[in-house]
């Protein structure tokens, strides 16, 4: 039994190293969120970090600010739900499934 908890002590370490891995690679990783057809582009890391911001010139010839306002929001809300999708990607990758075991999803997120 003592090898057997070893093992899955290993196992653990193993894991623990290969999300620690994932989670570096999710802060550099990057997405684009998009609205308007793309006249607005959010850029972010998988860590929901922006860092870019990109306005077509065109929409500002309006003077439309809560348009603006809505294509901003609505770009930043794909980009949010790309960083999730790829997040829970990489994660799954790393647990093998262990995340779909009930009482152990939330500790994979």
């Amino acid at each position: 039994m003592k090898g057997g908890m070893g093992g899955l002590m290993k196992q653990a370490k193993q894991m623990q190293e290969q999300m620690q891995k994932a989670q570096e690679k999710l802060a550099e990783e990057e997405v684009t969120g998009q609205a308007g057809g793309g006249m607005v582009q959010v850029t972010m890391t998988c860590k929901y970090s922006v860092r870019k911001v990109t306005i077509d010139p065109s929409l500002m010839e309006d003077n439309d600010a809560e348009m603006l306002e809505d294509l901003v929001t609505a770009a930043m809300n794909d980009g949010l739900g790309k960083v999730e999708s790829r997040s829970q990607e990489l994660m799954g990758d790393v647990t093998g499934g262990l995340g779909n075991i009930p009482g152990l999803g939330d500790m994979f997120k």
